[in-house]
């Protein structure tokens, strides 16, 4: 029963109409795949689909008022007897034994004004072209009005140059009328380099057996049931299968009212193009699959990159820098007046590869084009190339042939630029090191007052022994129980400074310790960036237009 429902389908599907918006829609999604996916797919998988739009473009552009129909067949098929019994005048030669049609013949039904320019596409030479305008012999030509009908070359002819032609009038015609002879209907060329091809354009395809005069009456339901049965094979089933005999007029009956009817729909072009359409959207759904991801690259293979860049770009170097740093500029700030000059000729780590993160008490710099960081190693560089690769395979895991290529080809285009720009990222990171922080005012306000208290009782008792040495009146020195005040402010000052100097200590190795930790998060965002600019994007944008071209093969799929 289901075999039956689908021939019956098959039997009806050439009275669906194609909508030729519908149709333009289908042609603009086949050229929206096609914007998508330039530079991604090689152009050889694609020019069936830009002859397609270039072809229906121009075809949809020409005569709607006409239909192109081409006789197409093998050498004596009787395909020229065919074209002349059906215009009713002698206007292409005959031949039985050899090839006699070496160039396109037309014959036009009506007004040729209409026509010209849709023959001129097609590549009908004006010497070639007839009219068929007028009734002759009292005949009413009127339900053909429209017709263009084309007697083609043999394709088996022994010249080359008629095959080609063939093949290339059998890419623009509206309706192909493929003519066979009861010897050679089973012919294995026709079957295979033709019919075959033309399984998804069965909605304008007829078949007729020529000559059927030649077979008995009763050899004829025989041979007509074994051309249905190739045609099946052939993909073919349900395409009209009509019996015709050239001398006879009645033997035309079946196909000239099977062309009349195709006149009459105009639709025949339409439905070419819908299913030069299908071909070409069956052609490229192998390359498009499942849904692009919605998001960005998994955070594992950007964690991963992340990390490969940092490497890359001496974060770690950098960080173990800006804890020295620290320390360098705490100890200056908070230790012995007296000894702080010695502690800043001593070079900062982080002026030394030439970062910012400068001294609050050193005059202001711009940055620096590049800094002194280290450049990575064979180990790092190995890392980053892995981690990118690893970004492209995760990105491009599900997706057919050839994008995985075309993602990888992305994540490494801009791999060259990217040694300057992490030395940049890293150059403008701010790492926290631009301001004091106020307890270092506090501890050194507090050095500087032990200082002074130390200083002034060195002075008091200088000043008292200067007195003595003089022999003027010695000073009388308060005294705090026993130990004279001098004596109290000088080492009681330099005790003070002492302690303060030890208490501190620890927390300027955890005040240093932090800002390495803020400073690497810092820098990790910065190069964390670089990666996504010049590693992620390039990878998304080629799964966008995946995305694209998947979506434009959808529609395109849409009838």
């Amino acid at each position: 029963m289901s075999n039956i429902v689908g021939r019956m389908r098959e039997a009806f599907r050439g009275d669906q109409r194609v909508d030729p918006d519908v149709l333009i829609a289908r042609l603009q999604a086949v050229q929206r795949f096609l914007g998508a996916v330039d530079g991604q797919v090689p152009d050889a998988q694609l020019v069936a689909a830009h002859t397609v739009v270039e072809r229906a473009g121009d075809r949809l552009a020409l005569s709607g008022r006409h239909t192109v129909v081409a006789l197409a067949g093998a050498t004596g098929s009787g395909k020229s007897s065919l074209f002349n019994a059906l215009a009713r005048m002698d206007l292409s030669p005959v031949g039985v034994r050899r090839p006699t049609t070496g160039v396109t013949h037309a014959c036009v039904w009506g007004p040729l004004d209409g026509a010209v320019r849709l023959l001129d596409w097609v590549g009908v030479l004006p010497r070639h072209r007839f009219v068929r305008e007028s009734p002759l012999d009292g005949d009413d030509e009127s339900t053909l009005h429209g017709l263009v009908l084309l007697d083609l070359p043999d394709f088996d002819s022994v010249q080359h140059t008629h095959r080609l032609e063939v093949d290339r009038l059998l890419g623009l015609v509206d309706l192909v009328v493929w003519v066979v002879d009861p010897q050679k209907y089973a012919d294995r060329v026709i079957h295979t380099s033709y019919l075959r091809e033309f399984h998804r354009h069965k909605d304008v395809t007829v078949v007729v057996l020529n000559q059927a005069d030649r077979l008995p009456p009763t050899e004829l339901p025989r041979v007509l049931d074994d051309l249905r049965r190739l045609l099946d094979a052939d993909g073919l089933g349900g395409v009209p299968l009509l019996p015709t005999v050239a001398v006879d007029p009645a033997g035309l009956d079946g196909l000239r009212g099977e062309l009349e009817r195709t006149v009459a729909e105009r639709q025949a072009a339409l439905r070419r193009l819908s299913g030069d359409v299908d071909a070409v959207v069956a052609d490229l759904e192998p390359l498009v699959g499942p849904e692009p991801p919605a998001t960005r690259p998994g955070d594992a293979s950007a964690q991963e990159l992340t990390r490969a860049l940092a490497g890359a770009a001496g974060v770690a170097t950098v960080a173990h820098a800006v804890e020295g740093a620290y320390r360098h500029r705490a100890v200056a700030s908070t230790g012995w007046p007296l000894v702080r000059g010695w502690r800043k000729l001593r070079p900062d780590p982080l002026r030394r590869l030439h970062l910012p993160g400068r001294d609050p008490d050193a005059p202001a710099e711009s940055l620096v084009a590049a800094t002194s960081v280290p450049d990575p190693t064979a180990a790092q560089r190995s890392a980053l190339n892995l981690a990118i690769r690893a970004v492209a395979d995760r990105s491009s895991a599900e997706l057919p042939a050839p994008w995985p290529t075309a993602v990888t080809s992305a994540a490494r285009s801009r791999l060259g630029e990217l040694p300057g720009a992490l030395d940049h990222a890293v150059a403008a990171t701010d790492l926290g090191m631009d301001r004091r922080p106020s307890w270092w005012r506090v501890v050194g306000g507090l050095q500087w007052l032990v200082t002074l208290a130390a200083l002034g009782g060195l002075v008091w008792l200088v000043l008292g022994y200067a007195l003595r040495l003089l022999g003027l009146p010695p000073l009388e020195h308060p005294k705090l129980g026993e130990v004279p005040w001098p004596t109290v402010l000088l080492l009681g000052g330099l005790l003070a400074g002492l302690l303060v100097a030890v208490l501190t200590r620890p927390v300027v190795g955890w005040a240093a310790r932090r800002a390495r930790r803020r400073a690497e998060q810092r820098l990790l965002t910065s190069v964390g960036s670089v990666g996504e600019k010049y590693v992620l994007d390039p990878v998304w944008a080629v799964l966008a237009r995946y995305g694209t071209a998947r979506d434009a093969v959808r529609d395109a799929g849409r009838r």
